[in-house]
């Protein structure tokens, strides 16, 4: 593409699975696939360009998997967003501050310095479902207001309590000094900050969050996650290929089921199916290897729950 010519490239659907640094912020991220798509020479006009939405967000002081979608696959990022996920994270005892990490100010200490076994102890308390009040430093709104903007502003901020699932809590390391780092599996909405403020409390102690790193995001983990830097090698001429998964690797999580060609005209169609053999649930539905659409399976009947634009099919 020379110099001043516009963008011609057609609209690649997808996931790009960024391994989020300390100090990116989640639109920040979003911004930077955008303008790598940009300088490779995509289209990214609202009207007709490419559409990019990510799947879950992660605090700036937070690392690891943040899936981005491309093209027909952000009709996914909401069903990403419902995926439980898994978080590496330390909790440092003796502080407390009021973001409930290194980014804020100290607003209550103590002398306690749990041991080993007692931590290891109290977590089969946190396992399970639980209720947790959120960070007063989030995203929530509250009247209209994000939390964290009223926080900012000095206000109280009181948040209602909600029930959330951590389905495993393990310690991975502890140290005297640096505090424990543990492994958690939790469901949509947990907030790993309150989780860990919450086990500081049960240990009569206080805690901060000095490392949060998220492994897993649904079907993605770090095997299928790159830098910061590979994506930018992107906007330099290398190759999307080389960091864009296919939109159904947001789909590993459920099963496949194969249309034919006739078929796959009336699912686009939005029309149902009858006589499916297929157990009742959520499934992704193909012709060939190229997804038609995400289906709702109800005593042989197939309903079309989002239909994907991909017609890229030998017929």
């Amino acid at each position: 593409m020379t110099q001043g010519s516009p963008p011609t490239r057609p609209a690649p659907s997808g996931w790009v699975i960024l391994d989020k640094p300390v100090g990116l912020g989640s639109t920040q991220a979003v911004a930077a696939v955008k303008r790598n798509l940009r300088e490779a020479g995509f289209n990214m006009k609202l009207k007709g360009g490419v559409k990019v939405g990510h799947g879950g967000t992660l605090d700036p002081l937070a690392t690891g998997i943040l899936p981005i979608a491309l093209g027909e696959a952000t009709k996914l990022t909401g069903r990403m967003l419902d995926a439980s996920k898994i978080y590496e994270f330390t909790v440092r005892f003796g502080e407390e501050t009021d973001t409930l990490d290194l980014e804020g100010a100290v607003i209550a200490t103590s002398d306690v310095r749990p041991t080993r076994d007692r931590v290891e102890g109290v977590l089969p308390r946190f396992t399970g479902p639980i209720e947790q009040i959120p960070p007063a430093y989030s995203a929530l709104k509250i009247d209209g207001q994000r939390a964290y903007d009223l926080a900012r502003a000095g206000e109280k901020v009181a948040l209602q309590a909600r029930h959330v699932t951590v389905f495993a809590l393990s310690l991975e390391r502890f140290d005297e000094t640096e505090g424990a780092t543990l492994l958690a599996k939790v469901s949509k909405g947990t907030y790993i900050r309150s989780l860990a403020r919450d086990i500081a409390q049960a240990l009569g102690s206080c805690g901060t969050v000095t490392m949060l790193r998220r492994i897993q995001a649904g079907p993605f983990d770090l095997s299928h996650a790159i830098s910061l830097d590979k994506l930018n090698e992107t906007g330099k001429g290398a190759p999307l290929e080389q960091i864009l998964l296919p939109l159904e690797a947001g789909l590993d999580d459920i099963p496949a089921i194969d249309l034919d060609p006739e078929q796959a005209r009336a699912v686009r169609q939005g029309r149902v199916l009858t006589g499916s053999p297929h157990e009742d649930g959520l499934y992704w539905a193909r012709q060939g290897t190229v997804p038609v659409a995400l289906v709702e399976l109800s005593g042989g009947d197939v309903r079309v729950v989002r239909g994907f634009n991909l017609t890229d099919v030998a017929e």
